[in-house]
């Protein structure tokens, strides 16, 4: 097969989007590690401060910032929201054991 032979070509395209596609996981991986990091470290100051483990004033705001920033990225804010969404609760879910 040759370059254009274009099977050979589209194995080729899709070779390169999934080794893209490879790598940005890992990047999303290490960047939610990085950030439950520093939500840990929040559980934990709440906790010892008896502060509640959700603070829904910043979650909206995040939410709303979150959603502006999908859409200048080209990405569905709907889908961005339900991302952090998930997020959220994880991190109040951590926060809820530091408390207990």
């Amino acid at each position: 097969m040759t370059d254009t032979d274009p099977v050979a070509r589209a194995a080729a395209l899709l070779k390169e989007h999934r080794e893209s596609i490879d790598r940005l996981d890992a990047i999303l991986v290490y960047t939610l590690g990085e950030r439950f990091k520093h939500t840990q470290a929040v559980g934990k100051l709440k906790a010892e401060h008896d502060l509640p483990p959700s603070d829904p004033t910043r979650e909206a705001t995040q939410i709303a910032r979150l959603e502006d920033l999908a859409v200048r990225a080209d990405l569905d804010p709907d889908f961005a929201k339900k991302f952090l969404n998930f997020i959220i609760a994880e991190v109040i879910r951590h926060h809820q054991q530091h408390q207990s």
